[in-house]
């Protein structure tokens, strides 16, 4: 039996990148998908985002491994949406076990206005915030709550060159460290339950929001339109293993881990998915 055999997950941002690969490492794994995206661009973002045919995909790909799957485009800004989503899911499936609070956006190196700022707090922590609570009242007992943070939250902060030049960066950081502690609380909150809730925090992550102008900029700043190739070496400067990024199954393995049985007892944890990120800035304690 696969390893999430039976069980359903709700995973948001699932049409391509991270949230695709969770839907399908459980799908493989066994469980029935609730997938949700946006399905459009949000205008301070400085990367396109997924479209309807990526969600299709997902859906496609879910199916191929003989698993059913419910695709909902809904806006996790809007909790009524995800309301209904998981109404359409609970309908068709009957249960919910897992919840993948995955979107996220990063309007890095937009304007200097604060539209980057509050769509970023918008969907990477109100948004998970709104799928959590969306789904809290249809878990039970060995329910799983996984949240994805950043190794962004774990980096020294102290020192900020230009302050409010780029308000879209800040308040991804801003988002990620809020929802770790967001985290941390509820899994208190939820364990006598026998709920369980945990975040991982990936390093770099080889998808569409690490491979764009805006990223290939923060990386290399002393050139005026820096290319992939001019990034790539400058990205294993996040890590103390010798790579530029980690795939998205990467990440896709920890969350079939921390949805399965096998770690049932594993709760209110800040799992590290990082090759080392935080090996790099931090010290040794407990």
């Amino acid at each position: 039996m696969g390893r999430v055999e039976g069980k359903v997950a709700f995973v948001t941002g699932a049409a391509r990148g991270q949230g695709r690969s969770h839907a399908v490492r459980l799908a493989e794994e066994g469980a029935d998908i609730i997938a949700v995206d946006l399905c459009r661009d949000i205008a301070s973002n400085t990367y396109a985002l997924a479209r309807p045919e990526d969600l299709k995909e997902t859906a496609r790909l879910v199916e191929s491994h003989g698993r059913r799957i419910v695709a909902v485009e809904a806006d996790v800004r809007e909790k009524p949406q995800l309301d209904d989503a998981l109404a359409q899911g609970l309908e068709a499936f009957g249960r919910l076990d897992i919840v993948v609070a995955n979107a996220g956006i990063c309007p890095m190196l937009g304007d200097s206005e604060m539209q980057g700022w509050l769509d970023v707090i918008g969907v990477n922590l109100m948004g998970a915030q709104n799928a959590i609570h969306a789904a809290i009242p249809h878990l039970k007992a060995g329910a799983s709550i996984i949240a994805t943070g950043s190794a962004a939250a774990m980096m020294p902060n102290e020192q900020v060159e230009n302050p409010g030049a780029d308000p879209g960066g800040a308040g991804y950081t801003v988002a990620k460290i809020l929802i770790s502690q967001y985290m941390h609380e509820l899994a208190r909150v939820l364990a006598p339950r026998m709920i369980r809730a945990n975040v991982i925090h990936p390093t770099n992550v080889d998808t569409a929001m690490l491979q764009s102008d805006a990223m290939y900029q923060i990386f290399r700043p002393d050139l005026e339109k820096p290319t992939l190739e001019d990034a790539r070496d400058a990205f294993h400067t996040q890590q103390a293993m010798p790579i530029p990024w980690v795939d998205p199954v990467d990440i896709s393995n920890a969350v079939v881990y921390l949805a399965s049985d096998e770690s049932r007892y594993v709760t209110g944890t800040q799992h590290r998915i990082d090759a080392g990120s935080y090996l790099k800035f931090h010290s040794f304690h407990v």
